[in-house]
């Protein structure tokens, strides 16, 4: 019998790193068996950019964000995040691979013009021209010519779930979730560029999305081995179909009360900041119950009220009317 807690929310990482391979084993509907199986880079950083480095470890989460992450590690479902802007969806995703050590958060962030394909792969025919016409009668290696997406990578087979954060899929295309969900079943997806080669060559090695160890592709399909720990962020500007959400764990982050709040400040500036943002807080609670208002926004005021004083600085009033606006208001 598996541990249900693999993940805890703490932030503490988990040195040892063996508190993923103490997951239940999968239902039998959920099983995987792609390969030849990748080593995951598991001290690889979680995400690119600073700030979604210095952010993991003060995240805040609560007992039912814990829970329902639990779930979707159990399970092998993708976890979708409802919830107002600013109340830490997109940082869930950078805090469970931080705490669970599986390296480098996959994100791939949605648009009007976001197609599955972008999503899977990338296929340069051009640069592949080009040098079959440089090498005359040489066949170029096609591998060199082909790049993972950041969808792609999460199920190509490793040997430890990747992390995909797929960033606020409901500005995506209308038909976007429904494509999604034969990838999600099946655990695998074709290339067909590389289908139509099998015949001679059935194994080609491409680069994944974050540039890491080249994934094995065999027979131009690629298929997980372990599902990943998928995170969809959502503001909730449209439904999804009943047959996606049946598919997902869903979870939605209400904004932080007082408390969260109060622990949010200490964690990312300090007990002095907390005991000097008392009054911040009030004020930013009565704001956001008339408006819409992000944590963030208070973490900016809390900062510069704070970090950011001394000579030269606006009075406080100028300084909180300015950081604390409505987002839904006029520029």
């Amino acid at each position: 019998m598996g541990e249900f807690r693999i993940y805890q929310g703490t932030g503490t990482v988990d040195t040892g790193g063996k508190r993923i391979r103490r997951r239940a084993e999968p239902p039998p509907w959920r099983k995987f068996d792609g390969g030849p199986a990748t080593t995951l880079d598991r001290d690889a950083p979680v995400g690119r950019r600073l700030p979604d480095r210095a952010r993991v470890a003060p995240y805040q989460a609560d007992e039912k964000t814990v829970r329902m992450v639990n779930v979707a590690l159990h399970l092998r479902r993708p976890l979708l995040v409802t919830g107002d802007p600013g109340t830490g969806k997109s940082t869930l995703a950078y805090a469970v691979a931080h705490e669970l050590r599986l390296g480098g958060v996959l994100r791939w962030p949605i648009t009007s013009r976001s197609t599955l394909i972008s999503g899977l792969y990338h296929y340069d025919a051009v640069g592949r021209i080009e040098e079959a016409s440089l090498r005359p009668g040489e066949e170029p290696d096609i591998g060199r010519f082909l790049r993972l997406g950041p969808l792609g990578t999460a199920f190509a087979p490793y040997d430890l779930p990747r992390v995909l954060l797929i960033d606020e899929i409901d500005k995506g295309d209308i038909d976007l979730p429904n494509e999604l969900l034969d990838i999600f079943e099946m655990g695998e997806y074709g290339i067909p560029e590389l289908e139509r080669v099998a015949d001679r060559v059935p194994q080609v090695r491409v680069r994944p999305s974050d540039d890491g160890e080249r994934v094995s592709v065999d027979d131009g399909r690629v298929r997980c081995r372990e599902f990943p720990l998928v995170v969809m962020t959502s503001n909730g500007e449209r439904e999804f179909p009943p047959a996606f959400l049946r598919r997902c764990v869903r979870l939605n982050l209400a904004p932080p009360d007082e408390p969260r709040l109060r622990a949010i400040i200490q964690a990312h500036l300090g007990a002095d900041a907390l005991a000097a943002s008392e009054a911040l807080i009030d004020e930013f609670l009565a704001r956001r119950d008339r408006s819409s208002l992000a944590t963030d926004q208070l973490l900016n005021a809390a900062y510069l009220l704070h970090d950011a004083g001394g000579e030269g600085q606006p009075d406080r009033d100028d300084l909180v009317e300015v950081v604390l606006r409505e987002l839904s208001g006029p520029a």
